[in-house]
């Protein structure tokens, strides 16, 4: 085992939540599907929303449609597509239950995060969707199109709201940030795996989600040790990726950076920091160092630097 993975095995072992433990098992030592799903289940509410901090800056225990997509990105990220599953099932049976959706969007924020230890953009007096943004709409659209019945209601609410959303992203000159970028993308690879991409120009959405990927990932790479910027990694995890082509300087530079900034401790530099609630702050912080060494060392599996 090489020196970056042993000391990023010793951080995770001495600090991580059960949930990246399994999810650092699952990749590296080959631990189960089945024990990533065991933790991932206990942030899961009756309602089939997640809280709970799996979305470790709003320590709110109540469903958001932020913390319901980490969930689904954490079942992505161990390939788990059984729509039969409990855990599924009971995503798709809350997102289909209105519940923080406004008829158009699902809301970045909402309102119960202030009762909670919570990072100051997780604070709102309203619930919103941040006017219209499609963080994380257009992923949860994404998860009803690749996973529910494809004769339901609620399949069909998944499809006109992908259609609204890439019309937006193809008709707005709106700047879209690297999150929303991510759940553009995410969207039309799940309506593929679905194989449902008769509902949109597919070479028109990769098309211009290639010119917005490639325009907001920082390319001044001077920042990345110290400011919340964008890098490859926010979009792809190997060179068979179709975004790497366009970007592949800041992409192996990555695997560089990754190599040279790791910590004596085996975590990498978190580069935000909530301002306030600094005890629950001083946790999620080793929550989300856990969490970076996995994707870290998924990046560099994945450019064969392991």
């Amino acid at each position: 085992m090489n020196t970056t993975v042993q000391r990023a095995r010793e951080f995770i072992y001495r600090n991580a939540r059960p949930l990246d433990l399994a999810r650092w098992q699952y990749h590296f030592e080959n631990g189960s599907t089945e024990a990533v799903l065991n933790a991932l289940s206990y942030y899961q509410n009756d309602d089939g929303g997640f809280g709970h901090a799996l979305e470790a800056d709003a320590w709110n225990p109540n469903s958001s449609p932020i913390q319901t997509w980490v969930a689904t990105e954490i079942l992505r990220e161990i390939n788990f597509t059984d729509n039969t599953h409990d855990i599924i099932k009971r995503i798709l049976h809350y997102l289909e239950s209105g519940k923080s959706f406004d008829g158009k969007c699902w809301y970045k924020i909402v309102k119960s995060n202030n009762g909670h230890p919570h990072a100051p953009w997780w604070h709102t007096e309203v619930d919103s969707t941040d006017h219209n943004d499609y963080n994380p709409t257009a992923c949860l659209a994404g998860f009803i199109i690749r996973f529910a019945e494809k004769n339901s209601e609620l399949y069909k609410h998944g499809c006109r709201i992908a259609k609204e959303a890439f019309d937006q992203l193809l008709a707005d000159e709106r700047e879209n940030g690297m999150h929303t970028l991510t759940c553009y993308l995410r969207l039309m690879e799940y309506i593929e795996e679905a194989k449902a991409t008769d509902m949109i120009d597919l070479a028109a959405v990769k098309a211009r989600l290639s010119g917005l990927i490639h325009g907001c990932i920082t390319q001044e790479t001077t920042e990345w040790a110290t400011s919340y910027v964008c890098k490859p990694s926010q979009f792809f995890d190997s060179p068979g990726s179709m975004f790497y082509a366009d970007n592949q300087k800041a992409a192996d530079f990555e695997c560089d950076f990754i190599a040279q900034t790791q910590l004596d401790d085996g975590s990498w530099n978190i580069t935000w920091d909530w301002g306030n609630y600094p005890s629950e702050w001083a946790i999620s912080k080793n929550w989300w160092k856990a969490n970076g060494i996995i994707l870290n060392l998924l990046y560099l599996q994945g450019f064969s630097k392991l």
